[in-house]
């Protein structure tokens, strides 16, 4: 296990997994409809996330989190509504969760993991490409992409 998650129950450890799965069905389903595109995109930076941390606090988490991502984002994204209003109504509130978690963590872990979901985010948004289809963010992406409801864990 992750010796960062020590201080954390099993259903907090469960959303700290969950985070960066969360964050791109959030950001992929901002507008209405989640394509293959950002489904394949999410995947990809996920995949890239494992390999940009080697070394860093979010190694050993980035290779849980990515063993199997696709099916673990399709069975997270089935245990969804459909409607996108009430699917992102609920998964802002869950992500609202970590603001909580904060406090246990170690400090430069909870740093590198909340700009880690806020790359996802990010790269989800741009990996549907927006308007003009090249690496731009779509109007109903730009509302949620920065993911205001997971306070930087610098600022408590």
């Amino acid at each position: 296990m992750i010796p960062e998650f020590d201080k954390l129950s099993s259903s907090e450890m469960e959303l700290m997994l969950k985070g960066p799965i969360l964050a791109c069905i959030l950001i992929a389903g901002a507008d209405d409809h989640i394509d293959n595109k950002e489904i394949k995109g999410s995947i990809e930076l996920a995949k890239n996330k494992h390999k940009d941390t080697k070394g860093s606090p979010l190694a050993k988490f980035y290779l849980m989190v990515v063993e199997d991502f696709e099916d673990k984002l399709k069975v997270v994204l089935q245990s969804y509504p459909v409607d996108s209003t009430k699917r992102n109504e609920l998964i802002t509130h869950e992500l609202a969760g970590l603001n909580e978690l904060w406090p246990k963590l170690d400090s430069n872990f909870a740093s590198e993991y909340y700009k880690s979901l806020r790359e996802i985010a990010l790269g989800t948004a741009e990996s549907s490409g927006g308007l003009l289809g090249i690496k731009s963010v779509g109007e109903a992406e730009a509302r949620v992409v920065d993911l205001p409801m997971v306070k930087d864990p610098t600022q408590h």
